[in-house]
C-alpha cells in the first residue's frame, strides 16, 4: 500500500513540475508571439499537433479496447460491465473494483474529449500554417511588383529611352 502512495505523489509530482515547465515556454511565447510567428514556427505547430494528435488516438483507442475487453470478461460472470463494478471478484488479492466502471468511463471519456482538442488545435494550426504561406506569398508577389514598378519609372514615358544616370560614368575614347 504505501508503494502505491510513493507512485501517485511522484506521478503528482511530475505532473506539477510539467505544468511550471510549460509555464516557462507559455509565458515568453505569448509575450513575444509576434517574433515567433513565421511560416517555419507554424509548421512545426502543424508538425507537433498531428503528432499528439496520433498518440491521443492511440491512447483513446487502448483505453476503449480495454474497456471492451473488461466488459466481455466481466458479462460472462455478471449480467453487466456496471454490476460487476463493487463485486467481490479476488478477495485473496485484495482487488478493489468499486467504481471501476465509473473511473474507466471517465478516462475513456477523458481520452477521446483529448483527441477531439487535438484535432481542433491541429485544424486551427493548419490554418495558422496556410495564413503565413499566403503571407509570405504576398510578400514575394509585392516585391516582383515593386521592382517591376521601379523598372518602368526607370524608362522616359516619351521615348522610352532611360533616364539619364545622375552621376554619369566617364567616356572612354
Amino acid at each position: 500500500m504505501a508503494l502505491n502512495n510513493v507512485i501517485l505523489l511522484s506521478q503528482m509530482a511530475g505532473y506539477v513540475i510539467a505544468f511550471i515547465l510549460s509555464l516557462c515556454i507559455a509565458v515568453p511565447m505569448t509575450l513575444h508571439q509576434d517574433e515567433f510567428s513565421n511560416f517555419l514556427s507554424a509548421f512545426f505547430d502543424v508538425v507537433g499537433c498531428f503528432v499528439l494528435c496520433g498518440l491521443s488516438l492511440i491512447a483513446a483507442l487502448v483505453i476503449t479496447f480495454g474497456f471492451i475487453v473488461w466488459c466481455n470478461d466481466m458479462t460472462m460472470r455478471f449480467p453487466s460491465c456496471d454490476m460487476a463494478s463493487g463485486q467481490d471478484i479476488d478477495k485473496q488479492d485484495g482487488i478493489d473494483t468499486s467504481n471501476f466502471y465509473f473511473e474507466l468511463g471517465t478516462a475513456q471519456f477523458g481520452a477521446w474529449a483529448s483527441m477531439a482538442c487535438w484535432v481542433g488545435l491541429s485544424i486551427f494550426a493548419l490554418l495558422k500554417m496556410f495564413q503565413q504561406h499566403e503571407i509570405q506569398n504576398m510578400r514575394a508577389s509585392m516585391l516582383r511588383e515593386r521592382q517591376h514598378l521601379i523598372n518602368e519609372a526607370g524608362l522616359d514615358k516619351r521615348n522610352n529611352q532611360p533616364y539619364p544616370e545622375k552621376n554619369p560614368s566617364p567616356q572612354k575614347f
